[in-house]
């Protein structure tokens, strides 16, 4: 058995890990709100998992997962006012199904960012401050 200061190391790294919180921030780094946001986990001493959903787009079975954290509807992370939105003939009056396609197959309709904690609890952080809800 390895040994770190006379500590068993499982027992170090299970009881590190085991209070440790998880975050995740659905990032874009060309936004100014969502850098905001993820320099406000940094000064709590965050450093989160940090998901680039532009790089990297959401299945439609992620973006569900994700709207069951956040509890919220398709249409309230949606970026409606994005020239996107209206190009693809989407409306207010959109069924959620068309909407969570539209955000997988297009990421910039995303809003941004979104901060999950725990894969439990999380926020839409806009304004970026609405991340200290989580603490």
């Amino acid at each position: 058995m390895f040994y770190l200061f006379k500590i068993p190391w499982n027992k170090i790294s299970r009881d590190f890990f085991k209070n440790k919180k998880m975050y995740k921030i659905y990032h874009n780094p060309r936004c100014s709100k969502s850098r905001q946001a993820l320099n406000i986990l940094r000064e709590k001493g965050i450093e989160p998992e940090i998901i680039e959903y532009l790089k990297n787009p959401l299945t439609e079975a992620k973006i569900r997962e994700i709207l069951q954290i956040l509890n919220k509807k398709p249409l309230e992370i949606c970026r409606t006012k994005e020239k996107l939105f209206r190009e693809l003939g989407l409306s207010r009056e959109s069924s959620d199904a068309e909407l969570i396609s539209a955000m997988a197959q297009n990421p910039k309709l995303i809003e941004r960012a979104i901060v999950i904690k725990n894969n439990e609890k999380g926020v839409v952080a806009r304004p970026p401050e609405k991340v200290l809800e989580l603490f």
